[in-house]
């Protein structure tokens, strides 16, 4: 059995286990760290920064997902150095991304005074709602890249490997090989990205047509007829449908 680490957070001497990660030592102690990329049963990867806290002794912020602990480690977790990067992340992931269905990350922002007009004019990650199966749409102009749909649709999960990351710097997202429409790849529709994804950038088919204003009776009778279609066209040959393009139709004539 290992010896026993001493470590400090905020001034609060406690004793952990070696091999553990900060944010995970400050939990055991009720010390809450903010997280958005991070998930309890998704690898982490310190990919959003916005766990970062600063440890006496390091040129850089450290984040707190990945970090593992070390004897004798002070760690403060709310320096103004800490807060104003936690505020600068979230004001240009506000800039670049519509955060309207992240209530979490929105209440981030309240809690750190961030700015949603830091960053006038700044380019965004607009694209079109992908609707090309009857279970969840894909809307990328929400996605922050957090790597949580990818990782449980790969080895965190369910070994499909349907999705992945494309591009480079600003343009890279979350596309399928060849951008094919998802029946046309491994994906199995198990719904676990939909399940892990913190902004609503993926969202089951039938929630999104009751936003779009159908009623339950409609959204019924849209999913039995796509499912039925969609299915006919595969047992031809025919792709499902194009990606990028919204087939459904919903009240008022609009797509």
């Amino acid at each position: 059995m290992p010896e026993p680490l001493t470590i400090t957070i905020n001034d609060q001497t406690i004793t952990v286990q070696p091999g553990g990660t900060i944010l995970k030592a400050a939990a055991e102690v009720g010390i809450s760290i903010p997280t958005i990329c991070f998930h309890d049963f998704c690898t982490a990867n310190a990919l959003c920064r916005i766990c970062v806290v600063e440890v006496e002794g390091a040129r850089t912020l450290a984040p707190a997902c990945v970090t593992q602990v070390a004897e004798g480690m002070k760690i403060h977790t709310q320096t103004d150095r800490v807060r104003r990067a936690r505020r600068s992340i979230l004001e240009m992931l506000n800039a670049s991304v519509d955060l309207s269905d992240a209530p979490e990350i929105q209440e981030m922002m309240h809690e750190y005074g961030a700015n949603p007009d830091r960053f006038p004019g700044a380019a965004t990650h607009k694209q079109p709602v992908i609707d090309d199966n009857p279970m969840y749409v894909r809307d990328y102009s929400k996605c922050i890249l957090c790597w949580r749909c990818v990782q449980v649709c790969a080895k965190d999960a369910q070994y499909t490997y349907a999705i992945n990351f494309e591009g480079r710097g600003f343009e890279t997202r979350i596309g399928t090989f060849f951008d094919h429409p998802l029946p046309e790849t491994s994906c199995v529709f198990c719904g676990q990205c939909v399940g892990v994804c913190p902004t609503g950038a993926l969202k089951p088919k039938r929630q999104w047509l009751l936003e779009q204003g159908l009623s339950a009776d409609e959204i019924v009778q849209t999913t039995r007829s796509e499912r039925r279609r969609k299915f006919r066209g595969t047992l031809r040959g025919e792709s499902p449908s194009v990606p990028g393009e919204t087939q459904t139709k919903v009240s008022g004539g609009q797509p």
